[in-house]
């Protein structure tokens, strides 16, 4: 590379720069959705971060094997060791299979990634599907001391592995500070310390979802899922791991210590976390009932809404923030990034036709890439990067204006920066190009009025001319008259 990536490895807390194990083959892993309900915006955030970064190592040359799992059983209720399945409780709720509720919600998961543009992996395997892998990693776990086997389950002794290792070495908690904290459990007395958490649960006869073991017909516990099938698909050391900050623990600290119990040392070389979406300054997610579906963003159908959001305003509007600063929902803030994302778009396609002259009277173009790249290799800086392009789309229309002047060679490498960057990298997709006939038909309908009121003002009929514009505008329209003839947008 030109540029060393630099990324923030959430384990020794610093930037880093990026060296993959093998390369230029880099294994990445990003823990995906719990299927039991509907794609909320806080599950955007972790795809869109992700799939940027996917993008990204892909432009610069990588072989990339993304693994993103699909989590259909083991996530208890409230996370804890004890409690109903999520997906066996919605299919006892509903008087399912729970494997037609994964199914069900798994492809409204992908429909709502499509609209947002996000790239599929290469593997997306399912928690359900790699039950022997999981109970191998246990019993690696049981022989090397650091488990026990208590009434059909099985614990992983944490103080035992911190006498060895440290526990907390992600999440920067004190083993000492944890075990004088944890609650007792009602029905977690087989535990040998509260802080113990499940590796194996024995099934409670109602429980739908279970398997034979060595130790009891019963179900992983959640913190497997991920070390079993990363090690399945990625070996027993590889790049990248990443998701949501609120996974760090315990999610991700269980991970390490599985990792280490059960080979010697950690799996995995960085460890990335994007930050959380809120509203009104609190997490937005099911466990809080403050979420909003991404079907009711496009929609606009929730009473929290202004309005509805496009698929790429919802991408744009995430990517504007850096991954690892928390994002607030509001309308206005959804406005203001559909109002970006226009005008950026707006700029990208008027590239083309903008007139060339012997030489640029500007040397901006010359050192854009440059500063892209740049952005990018600092972490993923997304909002310098969405700067950037700002910065060319005020030279297009200095352009325009006759204010400006570009050569052949700068108007074209113009055209390359936003391709590369806007829609390869930063994945945004020109939805007018794919809208569907009733918008096609809309804007015609738009079109034949401006004619009208061009034939109007030829004939030196500015009542009608006027009236039209007026309307239109007051309608939302942004109508704006030029040399080449007049252009229109939603405002």
């Amino acid at each position: 590379m030109e540029h060393p990536l630099n990324i923030y490895n959430t384990l020794t807390r610093r930037k880093e720069i990026f060296v993959p194990l093998h390369a230029p083959h880099v294994g990445m892993y990003v823990c995906g959705p719990t299927v039991y309900g509907d794609a909320h915006l806080g599950h955007a955030r972790p795809a869109i971060t992700f799939d940027m970064l996917f993008r990204y190592l892909k432009q610069l040359g990588y072989k990339v094997r993304y693994v993103r799992n699909i989590t259909d059983v083991g996530h208890l209720e409230h996370d804890a060791d004890d409690g109903e399945d999520k997906v066996a409780k919605k299919a006892r709720l509903e008087q399912l299979e729970p494997m037609e509720v994964v199914q069900y919600y798994l492809n409204r998961y992908h429909k709502a990634m499509d609209a947002l543009n996000v790239l599929p992996p290469g593997i997306e395997p399912h928690a359900s599907g790699h039950i022997i892998e999981q109970i191998e990693l246990v019993g690696k776990i049981i022989a090397g001391g650091y488990a026990y086997e208590s009434e059909g389950s099985v614990y992983f002794d944490v103080e035992k592995y911190n006498g060895d290792h440290r526990y907390g070495i992600l999440s920067g908690r004190n083993i000492e500070d944890m075990l004088n904290t944890s609650r007792e459990l009602e029905g977690q007395e087989e535990k040998r310390n509260p802080a113990d958490f499940a590796l194996w649960k024995k099934a409670r006869p109602e429980h739908i979802m279970r398997w034979p073991s060595p130790w009891s017909d019963g179900f992983p516990g959640w913190h497997c899922e991920c070390t079993a099938m990363g090690k399945k698909y990625l070996g027993n050391h590889f790049d990248i791991h990443g998701g949501g900050m609120d996974l760090i623990f315990p999610h991700h600290e269980c991970e390490i210590a599985q990792a280490v119990a059960s080979q010697g040392d950690d799996m995995v070389r960085y460890w990335m976390h994007n930050n959380m979406i809120t509203i009104d300054g609190q997490k937005m997610g099911k466990s809080l009932g403050n979420f909003i579906t991404l079907d009711e963003f496009f929609s606009g159908s929730h009473p929290q809404l202004a309005q509805p959001y496009s698929p790429m305003t919802i991408r744009f509007f995430i990517l504007q923030a850096h991954y690892r600063s928390t994002v607030d929902f509001s309308n206005e803030a959804l406005q203001a990034s559909a109002k970006g994302l226009a005008r950026l778009m707006e700029a990208c396609g008027h590239i083309a036709a903008l007139p060339f002259a012997a030489e640029s009277s500007t040397n901006m173009v010359k050192g854009l890439r440059a500063g892209c790249f740049e952005a990018m290799n600092d972490d993923l800086n997304s909002p310098v990067l969405i700067s950037n392009l700002f910065e060319a789309a005020r030279l297009v229309n200095s352009v325009r204006d006759g204010k400006a002047t570009l050569s052949a060679a700068d108007i074209k490498e113009l055209q390359d920066v936003f391709t590369l960057f806007l829609f390869d990298i930063l994945g945004i997709s020109d939805e007018t190009a794919t809208g569907n006939s009733h918008d096609e038909a809309f804007g015609k309908a738009i079109d034949l009025l401006l004619s009208i009121r061009q034939q109007a003002k030829a004939a030196k009929d500015w009542a009608t001319s006027d009236k039209i514009r007026n309307e239109l505008t007051a309608l939302g329209f942004e109508i704006k008259d030029t040399k080449e003839g007049t252009e229109w947008r939603i405002d």
